[in-house]
Parts: structure tokens; sequence; C-alpha cells
């Protein structure tokens, strides 16, 4: 069954509530309980879905450029990207992360791509997101919570309409 991604307001958290990752995943992504505690300026929450049911999460931030040097006022940030535990390995973080390419552009129409940082301590969280379609930019940022993480990149899918 395909994948889909679609927005979630802060009115649907019964949508993405059951989600969880492993216990040792937390330090990376957080949980969905502590994203919709948070009141962040400029944050939106995403749902992945497989079929009807939600089997993953993640938040965009429109003012990732103001917290990370690293980023441009056109970038979008991706945090908080997490998919539940009896969903993982089945391909389905990968084909989300794919999906972002001409998702986050119908959502987004002022951000030309989307960066992210990954913990260098997490290489499955690597390999997804390159394999999805982001670049590594060489970069490192050295202040993460869990440690030193990866800064990926990658450009956003223009679509005709709003050209």
């Amino acid at each position: 069954m395909p994948i889909a991604l679609r927005p979630v307001s802060r009115e649907e958290f019964d949508l993405v509530a059951h989600i969880q990752v492993e216990p040792d995943q937390i330090r990376f992504s957080g949980t969905v309980a502590q994203a919709f505690e948070e009141d962040e300026d400029g944050v939106d929450f995403h749902a992945i879905l497989n079929g009807n049911r939600a089997v993953g999460f993640f938040k965009t931030d429109r003012l990732y450029h103001e917290t990370y040097d690293f980023a441009g006022a056109d970038d979008l940030g991706l945090r908080g990207f997490m998919i539940d535990h009896i969903a993982q390995g089945k391909g389905i973080a990968t084909a989300a992360v794919a999906a972002l390419k001409a998702y986050l552009p119908t959502h987004y129409l002022d951000h030309r791509a989307v960066v992210l940082t990954v913990n260098m301590q997490n290489p499955a969280a690597v390999r997804c997101y390159l394999k999805g379609g982001f670049e590594d930019t060489g970069g490192i940022y050295p202040y993460g919570l869990a440690g030193p993480q990866h800064i990926l990149r990658m450009a956003l899918t223009k679509h005709p309409e709003t050209q």
C-alpha cells in the first residue's frame, strides 16, 4: 500500500498519538507528545499514512534559519521525523522521505530546499535520508542534543503552476 503525507493540526493529536519509536530512538526524534506539548513558532505537524493509518510523524520548521546559521531564509527545516516502531523496517521511512520532494512545495511555496541535521550515531537514519533524496552537505552541526550531526539538504521540486 502506498504511503501518503498530510498536514496535522494541533486539534488532531489523536490521529498520531499512538506513534512510538523504540526507546533508544527517542533521543534522536523525541516523541509525538513532546512535539504537541511544545509551542514553537513556525512549526507545523505532518503525518505519514499507510492507507488510513498514521504510521509516522514529522515537523516542518519555517523559521529553521533563525536557529541554524547553515540554513537560509528560503530553507525549510525537517525535524522530529519518526516512524512507529511497528512499521519500521518496511521501507516506509524511505518512501516518506522521497515523497517530501513533491509534497512540501505544495504547502510551502516560498521554500527552495528542506534541510535537516541527523545524528552521526544514527547511521540507519543517515542511509534513509540519503536514499530518499537528501544530499550530505559535508557540514557538521556539533551542538546536537545527542552529539554531532550531519547536515543534509534536498532541493524541492517546483510544480508548474507555482513557477
